[in-house]
């Protein structure tokens, strides 16, 4: 089962999960905005994403977890007692609890092989080796309970296990990408993926910073021109039928 799956380092994955029964993961701009800045705190440190849309009731993205990351503080760092723990610009010790949970998710790139001396950036922290899971399910949890309290409701909102499958396949990344940025056109909200607000295509069509992995994602598809033919090509893919990557329930 893609359920299961462990997201091992340097492997890139197919994520997608949807809410529970009917109801819809997004019902206003501020949802998809607040989904998106969680998305930016709990997996940027741990995975590169190359494509994501989001869909009212579900979502998808295409990431490669990255290798070698270690969590950048422990609780330890914040202990007012500890002479190497962080401080505030007047150079007082940072509450203990409340910063902690602000920054507990920031990971470095360590050589695994590394001793604890060799820290980036000189940080005196005991490592520890980032769950690219955990930060996963830190996302869905923490947005939910954004949702629960927004809306007033109770319970979980994802299925569960979230969902994820290994990608393996050059042509198999690039035919995900393009379905993963025709998914708005699949389910009909929109003719063309550039009418969609929520998806990373407008990423793709701008030359603006992006967190996406745009300059890998173009060489793919052999420059901008080519990927916007593929993409137009895949507006024929009315049904899928024709291709789709083994998604159940999306």
């Amino acid at each position: 089962m893609t359920d299961h799956t462990p997201l091992y380092p340097g492997c890139y994955y197919h994520i997608y999960n949807r809410a529970n029964g009917k109801e819809n993961l997004f019902r206003e701009e501020a949802d998809y905005l607040t989904f998106l800045e969680r998305y930016d705190k709990y997996i940027q440190p741990v995975a590169d994403t190359y494509a994501w849309v989001l869909m009212p009731n579900h979502f998808h993205s295409l990431v490669r977890i990255r290798e070698g990351t270690y969590y950048k503080y422990s609780r330890k760092d914040f202990k007012p007692s500890s002479s190497s723990s962080p401080s505030n610009a007047d150079g007082s010790a940072m509450a203990d609890a409340v910063r902690f949970e602000d920054v507990k998710w920031e990971t470095v790139v360590v050589n695994p092989s590394a001793s604890a001396k060799n820290v980036p950036d000189g940080v005196n922290v005991r490592r520890k080796k980032a769950n690219p899971t955990q930060h996963f399910s830190h996302l869905f949890n923490a947005y939910a309970k954004y949702i629960n309290e927004r809306y007033d409701r109770h319970g979980s909102l994802f299925q569960r296990p979230f969902r994820r499958k290994q990608v393996e396949d050059d042509d198999y990344l690039r035919r995900l990408v393009v379905y993963i940025h025709n998914n708005p056109v699949h389910h009909g909200f929109v003719a063309h993926p550039l009418e969609y607000p929520w998806s990373s295509y407008h990423g793709y069509q701008s030359t603006d910073p992006t967190k996406i992995q745009r300059e890998a994602v173009l060489d793919w598809f052999s420059g901008i021109e080519n990927f916007r033919k593929v993409h137009r090509d895949g507006l024929h893919y009315t049904s899928r039928k024709v291709w789709q990557p083994n998604i159940q329930n999306e």
